[in-house]
């Protein structure tokens, strides 16, 4: 497992705090303003029964990177509601890349655009993702 105190290239608490996303063995590769970039090698534990990557898997790395994007201040901005294309299987030893952009924010919603590459850069899932910035306080860091 890795230590979700070394998952990300960054300090935000929001990654410190995020220990399922460290269990998955996510790295993030980009953390800016309304855009992240999130990735994960398959793992055998990460197969379905048809030994292809589990697609809720495959849908958290796409929420952990919209996450990301999606937070960009100190509030706590959480998903509203996403969709998911399953576009193309993978599996065991393939790293995927998800690619979240920020599309609009009006008031306190948001929308999102996911992308979840191959290591090859074939799209496998495309991911639409609503976001509503709430009034809570984030837990201690």
């Amino acid at each position: 497992m890795t230590d979700p105190a070394m998952w990300f290239h960054g300090q935000r608490p929001l990654l410190r705090r995020d220990h399922a996303s460290a269990a998955l063995g996510m790295v993030v590769e980009r953390d800016e303003p309304g855009e992240a970039i999130v990735s994960m090698r398959v793992r055998e534990d990460m197969l379905n029964g048809f030994a292809i990557t589990h697609g809720g898997l495959v849908f958290a790395l796409a929420d952990t990177a919209f996450a990301i994007a999606c937070n960009e201040d100190d509030g706590v901005t959480v998903a509203a509601g996403a969709d998911i294309a399953f576009l193309a299987p993978t599996g065991v030893g393939q790293t995927l890349t998800a690619h979240a952009r920020r599309r609009a924010v009006v008031g306190r919603a948001g929308l999102y655009d996911v992308t979840i590459t191959d290591e090859t850069g074939a799209v496998v899932a495309e991911v639409r993702g609503r976001s509503l910035t709430t009034r809570r306080t984030p837990p201690d860091a």
